[in-house]
């Protein structure tokens, strides 16, 4: 059986890869399928069934282009495994990226791949619990996966830039290095998955950019990964001026820990007010990160748990 499968409104190198290289891969599924490309037209010459699973296969990978920017051989990889909704769903054991010592990075519990498989599945995602249980370090993980397979094209971290115990004024340096010390944090979750050399780079063309929260007003961000950490010490007015700078192709991340509010009154912070008047809106999810999730020293999980008893105490002694 003989059959063309014909590729409109869509330019055939966004499919098929530079030399093909995209192709090749997905033709490799089809051993007894002859394949041959002609410009924007795909001549199949082979068993029927072969013919009509490639098709729906092929319309999976076209699919899939429609929702990010460029396609990958890992995207093959996906359709084939079993994901063949257009969307990629890591299981459990799935690396997301490996870090720039080799070791792979992957999610750590229950919880860590529920904001995973969120990920591919919404654009908007809110990820809050104590501190030590991995969101931010997981989010960066997502962010420069996508990078990497050239999904986005910029990776974007903010931070408010709100004092625990100190106050900016006092700190020695220029506006930069006074900030630093607040995003260095973020600058650690990278350097853990990029060269750093290439971070280097990265940073000095914009492909990474790192900034306090107020540097974000006014922009539009798309076709990036845009993660606001620390988002307890932000108000709602700032979180809603946050959320609608997202762009086409874009994807937000917001994490935080309710339970350490930088702000000089507590009941200002905007994030969980901001969590309730979003949660159920289609394309927002929200993951719930619990003491039982801490992945850092064991010995913080008793610490979180002391003050997380202790903290209530007080509030009735007032």
């Amino acid at each position: 059986m003989k059959k063309t499968v014909t590729l409109d409104a869509i330019d055939p190198i966004e499919i098929f890869g530079v030399g093909n290289k995209i192709l090749s891969e997905f033709c490799s599924y089809f051993p007894h399928l002859k394949v041959v490309a002609r410009g924007n037209q795909l001549i199949l010459e082979g068993k029927e069934s072969d013919i009509a699973e490639f098709n729906i296969r092929f319309a999976e990978l076209v699919e899939r282009r429609h929702h990010k920017m460029n396609l990958t051989v890992y995207d093959v990889e996906d359709i084939f495994s079993g994901s063949g909704d257009g969307h990629f769903h890591p299981g459990p054991d799935a690396i997301i990226v490996h870090g720039t010592d080799g070791k792979p990075i992957r999610a750590r519990g229950k919880t860590q791949q529920e904001l995973v498989n969120a990920y591919f599945d919404h654009d908007l995602i809110f990820a809050i619990g104590p501190a030590g249980t991995g969101k931010t370090y997981i989010a960066i993980a997502l962010a420069v996966r996508a990078l990497k397979n050239r999904e986005i094209k910029r990776i974007i971290l903010t931070r408010p830039a709100v004092e625990a115990g100190e106050r900016l004024g006092f700190l020695p340096g220029d506006l930069k290095e006074k900030l630093d010390p607040y995003l260095q944090p973020l600058y650690d979750a990278l350097s853990d998955m990029i060269p750093s050399r290439k971070l280097q780079e990265f940073m000095a063309d914009g492909t990474i950019q790192i900034a306090p929260l107020a540097y974000m007003r006014g922009r539009t961000l798309d076709r990036a990964c845009v993660i606001l950490d620390e988002a307890q010490n932000t108000n709602l007015g700032q979180l809603k001026m946050f959320l609608t700078r997202m762009g086409s192709s874009a994807k937000f991340i917001v994490t935080g820990d309710a339970t350490q509010i930088d702000l000089p009154r507590r009941e200002d912070s905007g994030l969980l007010r901001g969590i309730a008047l979003l949660e159920g809106i289609k394309g927002i999810a929200t993951i719930r990160f619990t003491n039982e999730d801490i992945v850092r020293h064991p010995l913080v999980t008793k610490i979180v748990k002391a003050f997380d008893q202790k903290e209530p105490e007080e509030k009735i002694g007032k």
